[in-house]
């Protein structure tokens, strides 16, 4: 690999990114794996799963939590020790833990294996796949390489969801979970050879305008963990993560759930369906956030989600159509997907790249409380209730206050781009509105 040209690395680092999640993404395949333990608990018999059916997503509830806070000492592993290492933590972890779950049917187990051993794996392995793609590029390419990278966290479900429905109806559950584990711990063993930083000094080349600054980032400079804390934006990031990924996952949990009354079988190929929408989301945000802005955005996608759980209210159902089922969860992963684009683009931007790790750690715990909150919330309910209302209505709610955060936040940043000066428009669209006329003043100020 030493060998190769440095203006060619780049590709290679996000190519061995968009696999490792690729392999991670089997989060997202949790409601096959819930289906088939449901099945396990209603056919009874020795060596059958004996769980509380309210306790169903535990598992899925906690690897949620887990991963968002691993991601912490993950990314400063990452920052200081380099990708490689960290990609290889995470691999031997997932694979001993799903691993671990081919020996058992206790509940206590399989949160330990998939909750908290798996959690963990998946947090060091995203935690190795992002950063080292973004030190290859320009800033103009920072939400396109960001979605291309998280893509395949998104888009895994679309082959394993068919995958795991085959192993499971072939060789049981116990069995699918061994042949997973040991295929991620190869693939995520064998990628994490191709993770690189760049050499020291290197700088990617910006075939756009030249500016002054690449990217506006707050101050023009990198921010500590410290200081992320007093930053007010930081807040408002984080609440936002947190209801946005939160009212998402609670869906992926239980979409083929959902979906099993209209298409039977093939129930798994919603989680499929979600999983194409989550992954184009995350490139094609990334896309549209380097030219109209990161904040516009989110904001517009905010709103978009919030309408889609009001309409979930009315139209999902026990007698819902397998059209209606697809375009709900098309869009739901749609929406979900940006999310994991978006907010480590706006993690770089807002406090700079050199500790980017830890930074998007302490906001991707957000993630994880919002996963963990909703998804058990919602099976709790739905427990109770026998319906997934409440839970939407709640969800659409808490929505359309974070769609009003996300304008304070760009309010907020644009009061900050004009105290730092910046003249060029792209720096501008970084963090502001598109469009959001900037005063005369700001491009004579230096």
């Amino acid at each position: 690999m030493t060998s190769l040209p440095v203006k060619n690395r780049g590709w290679i680092v996000v190519l061995a990114g968009l696999t490792i999640n690729l392999a991670l993404g089997v989060l997202y395949s949790w409601s096959v794996f819930k289906d088939a333990i449901e099945d396990s608990i209603a056919r009874g018999g020795e060596g059958a799963f004996d769980w509380d059916l309210a306790t169903l997503n535990d598992p899925y509830a906690v690897c949620i939590l887990v991963f968002a806070f691993t991601m912490i000492l993950a990314g400063r592993i990452q920052d200081r020790r380099g990708p490689r290492i960290t990609a290889a933590i995470g691999g031997l972890l997932v694979g001993a833990g799903f691993t671990l779950l081919s020996f058992t049917t206790s509940y206590a187990l399989w949160v330990l294996g998939f909750g908290v051993m798996a959690g963990v794996g998946i947090g060091f392995g995203y935690a190795s796949a992002t950063p080292p793609a973004f030190k290859w590029f320009p800033a103009s390419k920072t939400g396109l390489i960001a979605g291309i990278v998280v893509s395949g966290f998104g888009i895994a479900p679309v082959y394993i969801a068919p995958l795991a429905t085959w192993l499971v109806n072939n060789y049981g559950i116990q069995s699918t979970m061994l042949i997973l584990g040991i295929s991620f711990l190869i693939i995520l063993m064998g990628c994490s050879l191709l993770l690189q930083n760049p050499p020291v000094g290197y700088v990617p080349e910006e075939k756009k305008k030249p500016t002054k600054k690449a990217s506006y980032n707050g101050a023009g400079r990198d921010f500590g963990a410290g200081e992320l804390f007093r930053q007010p934006s930081f807040y408002l990031i984080w609440f936002i993560l947190f209801i946005g990924s939160g009212a998402g996952l609670m869906v992926i949990g239980s979409i083929s759930g959902m979906a099993r009354n209209s298409l039977g079988e093939a129930a798994f190929l919603a989680v499929a369906i979600i999983a194409v929408g989550n992954a184009s989301g995350r490139i094609i945000a990334g896309f549209v956030s380097d030219r109209i802005g990161r904040i516009l955005t989110l904001t517009i996608l905010l709103l978009f989600q919030a309408s889609l759980m009001f309409l979930a209210v009315v139209m999902i159902g026990d007698h819902t159509s397998a059209l209606v089922i697809v375009l709900f969860a098309t869009f739901i992963g749609f929406n979900f997907g940006t999310n994991l684009s978006l907010f480590p683009t706006l993690t770089k931007v807002l406090w700079g790249l050199k500790n980017f790790g830890i930074n998007y750690g302490f906001v991707l715990t957000a993630w994880g409380v919002g996963g963990f909150v909703f998804s058990r919330l919602s099976q709790m309910l739905y427990a109770a209730s026998g319906t997934h209302k409440v839970s939407f209505i709640i969800a659409g709610i808490s929505l359309l206050v974070c769609s009003v955060m996300a304008v304070i936040l760009g309010r907020i940043q644009k009061k900050e781009a004009l105290k730092a000066g910046s003249d060029d428009l792209h720096d501008k669209r970084e963090l502001l509105t598109a469009g959001t006329p900037v005063p005369p003043a700001a491009s004579a100020a230096k």
